[in-house]
């Protein structure tokens, strides 16, 4: 069958695909079945062989894949289709206490719970990296003054290494998020068919207890046939929200590599790469628009996670289909887009003569704010400086020199000497606590301990 799907061939890491897959989904499963029998053997409830049997035989080693297709295309039930197979696949009599005093998505929801650990995990390193390799530039480019901007207009000098630290903070904050969110998110549950444990008898809580510490997760405390989806939905919108950070970042990197501003560029690799199939001479930023595309994507699954979170009763299968696709899509893309980011980050082209030069071309007037701050200094009113400082900036729009305007008034002479406005107007005195600010967050997300 050929590919539909881009995660099939273009889009994904091995690692993700692989905890995300349908293979890990089924072995997640047999894992949990073996988990219950174990549990209910301490317990006095099945026999200690046939744990044991389950246990050795709940693996892709015997339960075939292919098999468990065949039979749930006639039973048309997944989870039937796994015990049935894992039971034929026991010796002796041991098959018949597979699934014992469980439902369907006891299986689902706790073998969901172990491929989210498992895709945290590899996510969380994907972070870390991309984390090390903007630090790496945040540091590199700590005090490189730049013009900042708003609204797309020049505004007052930055450096470079704090627009790097703005973004490090936020994704710190992202992996804090997510490794917050791990106990309320990597929980599982074994409490049957509307959630009271009733096939489990006075054992119920014990069984459930058991198996969840078996497997290292939490467990519902109050679930339907489901485990209760404000969970899941806790994880995909701290996805979503790492999407935004990554999006806002390859934005940026797409916007200043503009030709008429020119000063960051994602990695281009001169000798092979094609910008375009007729413009030859094109160096487009692909992988920040590949980058920006997977976010949105991303987004879009967040409406109907929220939708299959409502459910009739204690339950109806309308989530069922949607999170086949929506959980394991939104998991390995959001690697994949983290993936991306840190390859733009470590190859990321600066321009300190690009900078130096736009930085020179937004001119004097950027310095406005400074001119008040000054003035203000030596006694003038701030209302007073400000309407000066912009009366100023307007004849410098209609083509007067800023500094000369400032320079011809009165009340400028009065307060600044001609030194004193020099240094107002230079930009390297006006990044206030930038690189302080850098040494910080640099401090905070290094840490040993993140």
């Amino acid at each position: 069958m050929e590919p539909v799907c881009p995660l099939d061939h273009r889009y994904g890491r091995k690692e993700m695909k692989e905890a995300m897959s349908h293979a890990a989904r089924v072995a997640r499963c047999l894992e949990v079945e073996a988990a219950l029998a174990r549990a209910q053997a301490s317990l006095g409830m099945v026999p200690d062989k046939a744990a044991y049997e389950i246990t050795k035989r709940a693996t892709l080693e015997f339960v075939d894949l292919k098999r468990v297709e065949e039979v749930e295309a006639r039973t048309r039930h997944d989870i039937m289709a796994i015990v049935q197979v894992l039971s034929e696949a026991c010796k002796g009599d041991a098959g018949k206490y597979v699934h014992l005093g469980a439902t369907s998505y006891d299986m689902v929801d706790t073998a969901l719970a172990l491929q989210l650990r498992d895709g945290l995990d590899i996510l969380d390193g994907r972070l870390k990296g991309l984390i090390i390799a903007l630090a790496s530039k945040a540091k590199e480019h700590r005090d490189l003054v730049m013009v900042g901007r708003t609204h797309g207009q020049w505004a007052v000098p930055i450096t470079l290494g704090f627009k790097f630290a703005v973004w490090l903070a936020e994704l710190d904050r992202h992996r804090e998020r997510l490794s917050l969110c791990r106990g309320r998110v990597l929980v599982g549950k074994m409490s049957g068919a509307v959630g009271t444990g009733a096939a489990l008898g006075d054992k119920a809580f014990a069984v459930e207890s058991r198996v969840m510490e078996d497997l290292g997760l939490g467990a519902e405390e109050a679930a339907t046939q489901i485990v209760q989806r404000d969970r899941m939905l806790e994880l995909l919108s701290h996805i979503c929200n790492l999407s935004v950070t990554l999006e806002k970042m390859a934005t940026e990197v797409r916007t200043l590599q503009r030709p008429e501003i020119g000063e960051l560029a994602e990695p281009f690799d001169s000798k092979e790469q094609v910008g375009s199939s007729t413009m030859s001479h094109k160096r487009n930023p692909i992988m920040c628009e590949n980058i920006t595309g997977l976010a949105r994507t991303l987004r879009g699954f967040l409406i109907p996670a929220f939708e299959g979170a409502v459910q009739w009763n204690e339950r109806d299968l309308s989530n069922s289909s949607a999170e086949r696709f929506i959980i394991p899509h939104m998991m390995v893309i959001a690697d994949e887009a983290v993936f991306r980011m840190t390859e733009v980050m470590k190859g990321l082209k600066v321009d300190p003569e690009r900078i130096a030069q736009n930085l020179k071309a937004a001119g004097d007037v950027i310095m406005a704010e400074s001119v008040i701050m000054a003035l203000c200094g030596k006694g003038m009113g701030r209302q007073e400086a400000h309407e000066l400082t912009r009366a100023a900036a307007m004849e410098h729009y209609s083509g007067a020199d800023y500094r000369k305007v400032l320079l011809a008034a009165p009340e400028v002479r009065k307060l600044l000497t001609r030194k004193e406005l020099d240094s107002a107007l230079d930009p390297r005195n006006y990044t206030g606590t930038a690189g302080e600010r850098v040494d910080r967050v640099l401090k905070k997300v290094l840490s040993p301990e993140r």
